[in-house]
């Protein structure tokens, strides 16, 4: 897999990935687009909800929503790393399993999100869940 990233002008670059889609990332704290950071939790959430979706279809589940909430801490002084990240999941449907709700979302963050996976090397990772009825 490989990506590029180009500046454009002031603090603002554009991420190109492999797979032909554009990114815009603003290096000034998210003034204009994403920052860097914002779009590793982004990534996270995204890596995780896949598996969350595809785990609980394949489970047969009838799922209709599902929503990945990430909050995060990062430390003070430079680099300034993610020292803590919670997945809280929203997954709304029809006659839920709840136990199976967890057990897909504690399965995503510890066994199969490569995202969530890389991230805990260094990084306290944590998750919680909600079901709500469709």
């Amino acid at each position: 897999m490989q990506s590029r990233v180009k500046w454009v002008e002031e603090m603002t670059f554009l991420g190109q990935s492999n797979s032909g889609h554009s990114v815009v990332m603003d290096g000034n704290g998210g003034a204009t687009a994403p920052s860097p950071m914002e779009l590793v939790l982004m990534a996270a959430g995204g890596c995780s909800s896949v598996d969350v979706v595809d785990g609980l279809k394949s489970a047969g589940q009838k799922i209709t929503g599902c929503e990945a909430q990430i909050s995060s801490e990062r430390r003070e002084q430079a680099p300034r790393i993610f020292t803590t990240a919670n997945l809280h999941f929203v997954v709304t449907g029809h006659d839920l399993d709840e136990a199976l709700v967890a057990k897909t979302v504690a399965d995503s963050l510890e066994k199969y999100c490569s995202v969530c996976l890389m991230l805990g090397e260094g990084v306290e990772m944590t998750h919680s869940w909600e079901v709500v009825p469709a």
